[in-house]
């Protein structure tokens, strides 16, 4: 089947090039347009559906190209868990290295969105549709997931025409708010599941953010201090929240979703600041944005009590049991 691109997808993907040339030609420019206006955005984004986000993203094009004209093998099993933990692994690594590195080198940020767009197509060479890179190691991956647990608007996917369960579980297009009672796996029913990769991420991002944000931009050398300082704050994060989850006997289909509101309101309160001085706010601006992350997550626990925890089993279920997974 060739492969469909929207509009849409195209102008994205367009933009995104012209991006990766302006870090390259006027990088002040270009990282202040990246960082300070469009990357805040997107946890709002993906708090009220992260298929907003899926269905223009450039890489999931680059991939979804790839994978339906070359790439027809399935990811499933333990390889499916394994490229989570992989793009966890990328999410923390890429995120401190703001700091030393990409808040501040256009030419390094411009080869490293080059070389993640490598993979994405690479991926799509070997694994069918987005497999390979979208449902599989992509370092965005874990925050649509954690903070898109229950979406506010309903966006239907512009990708796949039809499923070819390229990723049997834990897709977001195919399960929807079943997506994280699939990620956690059989765990999820017991306090085990603080155990896997995605829960012991859940914990630590609070402290990942907070470690970012009390960081300031440095030269390369810095890179050891700023990676223990987040380390130490994910680690706390990690202790703290892990062992008051446990103590409280807390299910993941309320820890999750808790631990996603931490998170963002954590990372719009810090972020405040610097996106309301990027769009002229000022001070008012500050307490906008703000009270606009505290809105967006009242209409998100609106919809938790109303819709309930995301606990039901999907369609694939006896796929998990039958695999012991």
């Amino acid at each position: 089947m060739k492969p469909r691109t929207t509009p849409a997808q195209k102008l994205v993907l367009a933009a995104t090039a012209a991006l990766v040339v302006g870090l390259v030609v006027r990088p002040a420019m270009a990282l202040h347009l990246l960082w300070d206006m469009i990357i805040p955005l997107l946890p709002a984004v993906f708090l009220l559906n992260p298929m907003l986000w899926r269905n223009v993203c450039p890489l999931a094009t680059l991939n979804t190209i790839a994978g339906e004209r070359v790439g027809e093998a399935r990811l499933e099993g333990r390889w499916l868990h394994g490229a989570w933990a992989v793009g966890i692994i990328l999410l923390v690594t890429l995120v401190p290295a703001r700091r030393f590195l990409f808040n501040t080198d256009g030419p390094a940020l411009a080869l490293v969105i080059a070389g993640v767009a490598g993979l994405a197509v690479a991926g799509g060479t070997r694994y069918a549709r987005r497999a390979g890179f979208c449902n599989a190691i992509c370092p965005v991956l874990p925050v649509e997931k954690l903070y898109g647990q229950f979406p506010i608007v309903p966006v239907r996917g512009a990708r796949c025409r039809d499923c070819v369960l390229c990723t049997p579980v834990g897709c977001t297009d195919l399960a929807g708010a079943k997506t994280m009672a699939q990620t956690l796996g059989p765990s999820r029913r017991s306090a085990g599941w603080i155990a896997t990769p995605f829960g012991a991420f859940a914990v630590a991002f609070p402290g990942l953010i907070v470690g970012y944000f009390t960081t300031t931009n440095g030269a390369l050398s810095t890179a050891p201090s700023v990676y223990l300082h987040a380390a130490g704050w994910s680690a706390a994060s990690a202790a703290v929240l892990g062992v008051l989850l446990l103590a409280l006997r807390a299910p993941a289909r309320w820890a999750m979703p808790l631990l996603g509101a931490l998170a963002f309101g954590l990372y719009y309160w810090l972020a405040a600041p610097g996106l309301s001085r990027s769009y002229g706010g000022g001070t008012a601006g500050t307490a906008i944005v703000r009270a606009l992350a505290l809105g967006l997550l009242t209409v998100s626990f609106a919809r938790i009590l109303l819709g309930g925890p995301a606990a039901g089993e999907s369609h694939r279920e006896m796929d998990w049991r039958r695999s012991g997974r």
